[in-house]
């Protein structure tokens, strides 16, 4: 054995998730890779070494001369050579690790193409798996279907657009209604009974269509790029880390799909018309097809909508992930006469910057700006800060900044938000009908309009 690969499960939510306002819904879309795909590929032998989460033998490392460099997805070709040279590698789908992943979708974009030119530079290198000796013809194919796999951006652009054509006359699919019913919808109806079964309630087949359009055009595009300049761009740092305090919609990334909103929108009007043309018609030949036209632009333009609407990059005021994590906590507030106050209450809100905290008594005075002691009583880690929010209620909240913490409590509190055994645990993906609500929900109800609060949300963890 040379590499062991485990999962990372990522403590913020992706930003699709936090665009759309589903961060406790959602799953991230790593989880698609970690626990569907990874599982596919340890039983062909062809495991991909991921760049996070591993553990690699030195000696054999040194045996194929280190990681490759030839490409920006070093990771991806090292687990090749390893392969190739006859180690195993394996994937061990526990998660071990906890990491960052993309904050917004700019961000996110940026990642997903440098997988994508890294990943199909492999036909221009020595590492390539459908040539480099040692491999077997099933480990060949696993690895086949991870460069096949970013193609799909081109056909995905390509259904898009092609609704467009019945609105000119030309009709790519010629079907009547009951080619509707006896072909097209026994198929989608088997897709959405299987999909989320078959990778493990990963995801939903509707919310992939989702996910899959919002990145099709810069996907596709460099796809094209790097078939003719493979080593056109560098590698490029996924921006991590960021901090905004308001909307900010990506334009770059959304004209693509403005125009397709709008020519599937001028699409759907025609496509309707002529449909509700053919009785008069007598369902003319040239008209065939004109039903699933205007049921696909239909189609389209949902999605296209909610894409849009993903676009818009959510509010994030903190660049340091808060938990909700419950524990029991002694507060120590000392009041301007040099008096010191104690309550007791439980945290609701955990980060390494601050934390939240519910009283079990209403504080007697004003403690804004007031130094207080934090102690979390079950772990005995003490910190200090100062408040800097009160909530009245029948559980009164109070928002307190911690100081910089001398490093052992540092380390403990480090611990306490991240290292707890059986912390990240896979959340299941929402099924078919559920998803179909969410998708309606997000398009009458954009977060944008009805969700405008910037304060921090917390990521959903285990109370263990």
């Amino acid at each position: 054995v040379a590499l062991v690969q485990t999962p990372q499960s990522f403590y913020n939510p992706d930003p699709i998730a936090r665009n759309l306002g589903m961060e406790d819904v959602l799953t991230p879309e790593e989880e698609v890779f970690y626990r569907q795909i990874q599982r596919v590929r340890d039983g062909a032998g062809g495991v991909v070494c991921a760049g996070t989460s591993f553990v690699v033998r030195r000696t054999a490392l040194e045996s194929v001369g280190g990681f490759v460099t030839e490409a920006v997805s070093e990771d991806f070709f090292t687990g090749i050579r390893l392969t190739a040279k006859g180690y195993r590698l394996i994937y061990l789908s526990e998660k071990l690790s906890a990491g960052l992943a993309a904050e917004n979708i700019a961000s996110h974009a940026v990642q997903r193409v440098r997988w994508a030119q890294g990943t199909l530079q492999s036909f221009f290198i020595s590492a390539n798996p459908l040539t480099i000796p040692g491999l077997s013809f099933m480990q060949r194919l696993a690895y086949f279907e991870g460069l096949l796999h970013w193609f799909s951006s081109i056909a995905r652009v390509g259904f898009l657009l092609m609704p467009l054509a019945y609105a000119f006359g030309v009709t790519p699919l010629a079907i009547e209604d009951n080619g509707i019913l006896y072909f097209f919808l026994p198929y989608y109806l088997v897709q959405l009974a299987t999909f989320s079964w078959l990778n493990y309630r990963s995801r939903s087949a509707l919310l992939s269509d989702v996910y899959s359009l919002v990145l099709a055009f810069p996907l596709a595009l460099t796809v094209l790029r790097v078939m003719v300049r493979p080593f056109g761009r560098g590698f490029q740092v996924t921006p991590k880390g960021t901090v905004s305090d308001r909307y900010r919609f990506n334009w770059d990334l959304a004209w693509p799909l403005v125009v397709a909103f709008g020519l599937t929108a001028v699409s759907l009007w025609i496509n309707l018309g002529n449909s509700l043309m053919m009785d008069e018609w007598g369902g003319a030949a040239h008209l065939r097809g004109m039903a699933l036209g205007w049921i696909w632009s239909a189609y389209n333009l949902m999605m296209i909508g909610i894409a849009l609407l993903i676009l818009l990059d959510a509010p994030n005021p903190d660049n340091r992930e808060w938990f909700d994590l419950r524990r029991i906590v002694k507060l120590s507030v000392q009041t301007p006469d040099q008096a010191t106050t104690t309550y007791w209450g439980y945290s609701t809100m955990l980060s390494e910057r601050g934390g939240e905290f519910a009283l079990t008594t209403a504080p007697t005075a004003e403690l804004s700006e007031a130094p207080v002691t934090v102690e979390l009583m079950d772990e005995s880690i003490q910190l200090t800060g100062k408040v800097v929010r009160m909530a009245p209620g029948e559980l009164p909240l109070v928002r307190i900044s911690f100081e910089q913490p001398p490093l052992p409590s540092e380390r403990q509190l480090v611990a306490l938000l991240f290292c707890r055994p059986g912390q990240w645990r896979s959340r299941c993906a929402p099924g078919e009908l559920r998803s179909l609500w969410l998708i309606l929900a997000i398009l009458l109800r954009p977060r944008v309009l009805f969700d405008r609060d910037v304060d921090i949300r917390p990521v959903q963890v285990t109370q263990v």
